[in-house]
């Protein structure tokens, strides 16, 4: 079980954190990774951060301005967005792979998805 927080409005260039809050099990215990959902636009994988080591992957248009993370003791997971565009705007969900050690942004790998969190990227 998951659930996103800390969406919102916010400018072009600003920042926000996205946090999934797990329970029923350890975040270093399973793959976890950021997608996202534009209206009338596929899910696509934003980051992942892997169960084995804590290996991250991002989508191409991300790096270097979104950064994941994970916060063991809290049980949290994070999403670091910095220099927002407007085309980051969409919906962001938590998902969770159970099977897979290592992390991709394929969402078929995932099992488990929150509820979402609305971002809005606008002047």
């Amino acid at each position: 079980h998951v659930v996103e927080s800390g969406g919102g409005l916010v400018q072009p260039g600003g920042s926000l954190r996205l946090s999934c809050a797990a329970s029923g099990f350890t975040v270093d215990r399973y793959s976890m990774a950021w997608f996202r959902q534009a209206p009338g636009k596929e899910r696509e994988g934003v980051s992942c951060i892997s169960a084995m080591y804590g290996d991250t992957s991002y989508l191409d248009s991300v790096k270097g301005r979104f950064t994941i993370s994970r916060d063991n003791t809290k049980n949290m997971v994070y999403l670091q967005m910095n220099g927002l565009k407007p085309e980051d705007t969409a919906v962001y969900y938590c998902a969770v792979d159970t099977l897979r050690d290592f992390c991709g942004l394929v969402s078929r790998e995932y099992d488990y998805w929150g509820q979402g969190t609305q971002v809005t990227v606008s002047s």
